[in-house]
């Protein structure tokens, strides 16, 4: 067995922004990180900063809406936004029913 096989099962690759770019990172696919995009698999299973974790719960309460009506502005408009989501849909939608 290689580390490779043990890696792939708690992850699989998805592209996300990097600044003006984009760049292949890591999808958790289980644990608390479930569906997050993470540079490292290691990043899926680390411990949770409860601090960090209570200030952002904070915040959200605060400026959430606001938060989440930029983030849909930046989705459209952006175009590495754009870019990152046709590279991660799935390449074979299967066959066309005619």
């Amino acid at each position: 067995m290689r580390l490779v096989e043990f890696v792939t099962e708690a992850t699989t690759r998805a592209y996300a922004k990097h600044g003006a770019s984009q760049s292949l990172k890591f999808r958790c696919t289980s644990g608390s990180r479930k569906g997050q995009v993470r540079a490292s698999p290691a990043a899926c299973n680390a411990p949770i900063n409860i601090k960090k974790s209570k200030s952002l719960s904070q915040t959200k309460q605060r400026k959430g809406g606001m938060m989440s009506t930029k983030a849909n502005v930046t989705k459209r408009s952006n175009s590495t936004s754009q870019r990152v989501q046709a590279m991660n849909k799935p390449k074979s939608r299967g066959r066309k029913k005619v």
